[in-house]
């Protein structure tokens, strides 16, 4: 993903610091504070904490919906991961059968939108903040988030649209509006074009000029200061190149970028983790041990649990809809197949890519502790633990894994490029199936899309809008609260799908086909 609402509560008007002339910077501000003063309340609506509390409630409802999921379907997270793998790998893979993209295709396309910059930055947050029992949060709502991804991919594929052409169009504005037809219930076309504008507006900001910011900021940090808008020309060129050849090319760019990078990552963190193969055990104990008493962090295990919760709804995007986009263009004649593919993309994100990122920040001692004790020292403000150098967010990841590779800061450097570049093409198909079905297939109507969204790259990189940004991280977070609705009204639909789909495997009515 990655998309900024991975880092958040950090304020992006912060992290979208760059240089800029006076004059820009001039015009930034004023843009600033007009935005923020129409959409502000939008932004604290849904990111606001339940009375009392910090715990926003937008994370509740994404976690509720995930453990609900979960028991509807009789944890098939874990009874279908089996079979789940057998599906990417394609077994069961027709290629006669309608989509564009394969299971695996589907998958990675999916993945490059949610690993990312969260793995990076947010889980260092999330360990910073609520300590080492953060990670135990952090696995137990991504395993749960597994049951939404499914839940919300059968339903993408089950709804599409199929053309003569062989392109098909997906996703939540499909299964609101054909969905709730079908069961006879009203406001499915209203949902569906509520979704759209989110699902746009989120695309533009948080899945393309976020990412355009962030990437230009790292490569400034390797190479020295230069206008930002050098980098968003060849950035949005890039992007253009792929996205212009439609959902196949991004899928061949996706299917290979993104096993790169996240292996190039993990295969990192690995190698870090069994360098200090005595500590395994002994930060295995400190995640379990933090989880249900805080070890010393503000908040405790409450404080611990919140910061999980965040970065894992904030990280694997389960609920928000977005991959259902990316499913949706799977060659299958069964809903039910793609389900099954989606429910490891939260493994995948958060259960692998985010715990490893926690393990190495643990196993490295970035997290100061007292030595008589063992708890952890929290700094001034009482808000965070210390941190070696003060260090927090990418910089505390970079710092854990540069304690052992000093070469690592380059490589995170070309980890953010390549996490920016797939999160931008990426969210581009999910904005462009967002605008088509606000504004009717075609291509010139397509080819506007595209256009507008690469110039949004270039604006990305080279302006500092906090709030423009902030407003479109929380309509990412909005597009969850429609899509969860239309999910626990449709579910009873992924059951029979499920249901008749066990029954004519186990018969032998579905076969391998390879």
């Amino acid at each position: 993903m990655n998309t900024l609402f991975k880092t958040a509560p950090l304020s992006a008007a912060a992290l979208l610091a760059v240089s800029t002339p006076a004059m820009a910077q001039s015009l930034d501000q004023t843009i600033n504070d007009g935005f923020a003063a129409a959409t502000g309340w939008f932004v604290s609506f849904i990111f606001s904490p339940f009375p009392g509390t910090t715990f926003p409630w937008i994370v509740a409802w994404l976690v509720v919906a995930a453990t609900v999921f979960t028991l509807y379907f009789g944890f098939i997270q874990f009874r279908g991961f089996r079979h789940s793998i057998s599906l990417v790998k394609g077994d069961y893979s027709d290629p006669n059968d309608a989509g564009e993209v394969s299971h695996f295709q589907a998958l990675a396309t999916a993945l490059s939108g949610t690993v990312g910059l969260g793995n990076i930055a947010g889980v260092a947050v999330a360990v910073g903040i609520g300590g080492p029992g953060a990670t135990f949060w952090m696995i137990l709502a991504g395993l749960l988030g597994m049951a939404s991804k499914f839940t919300e991919c059968t339903l993408g594929v089950k709804y599409r649209n199929e053309y003569p052409d062989g392109k098909v169009s997906g996703g939540p504005m499909y299964y609101m509006t054909k969905g709730f037809a079908e069961r006879g219930l009203p406001m499915g076309k209203f949902l569906a074009v509520l979704f759209s504008v989110f699902c746009i507006l989120g695309a533009l900001g948080g899945g393309n000029m976020f990412q355009a910011n962030q990437a230009h900021a790292q490569i400034s940090n390797v190479v020295g200061d230069y206008p930002g808008w050098i980098t968003g020309i060849v950035f949005a060129g890039i992007v253009f190149a792929v996205i212009v050849g439609g959902l196949q090319s991004i899928a061949k760019v996706t299917e290979k970028v993104v096993p790169f990078m996240g292996v190039m990552y993990v295969l990192t963190a690995l190698v870090i983790i069994f360098m200090n193969y005595d500590m395994i055990g002994w930060a295995f104990g400190q995640i379990f041990a933090g989880a249900f008493t805080g070890l010393g962090v503000a908040g405790g295990m409450v404080g611990a649990l919140i910061q999980g919760f965040k970065r894992a709804a904030f990280s694997n995007e389960a609920g928000v809809g977005s991959a259902a986009i990316a499913h949706s263009a799977v060659r299958t004649k069964e809903p039910i197949t793609e389900g099954y593919v989606s429910l490891l993309e939260p493994f995948i994100d958060t259960v692998v890519v985010c715990t490893m990122t926690a393990l190495v920040i643990i196993i490295t001692g970035q997290l100061v502790s007292d030595p008589e004790t063992g708890l952890y020292l929290l700094n001034e403000a009482g808000t965070a633990i210390q941190t070696q150098d003060g260090n927090s967010g990418v910089a505390l990841t970079s710092a854990a894994f540069s304690s052992a590779f000093g070469w690592f800061q380059y490589v995170l450097a070309i980890a953010v490029i390549l996490f920016a570049f797939s999160t931008m093409i990426s969210w581009s198909y999910y904005g462009l199936k967002a605008w088509t079905f606000l504004f009717g297939e075609g291509a010139g109507k397509e080819l506007a899309f595209k256009i507008i969204f690469c110039i949004f790259v270039v604006i990305g990189a080279s302006a500092s809008l906090g709030p423009v940004i902030d407003f479109s991280d929380a309509a990412i977070f909005a597009m969850a609260v429609v899509n969860i609705i239309a999910l626990y009204f449709l579910v009873p639909v992924v059951k029979a799908e499920l249901d008749s789909y066990l029954t004519r495997l186990k018969s032998g009515e579905i076969k391998k086909f390879n």
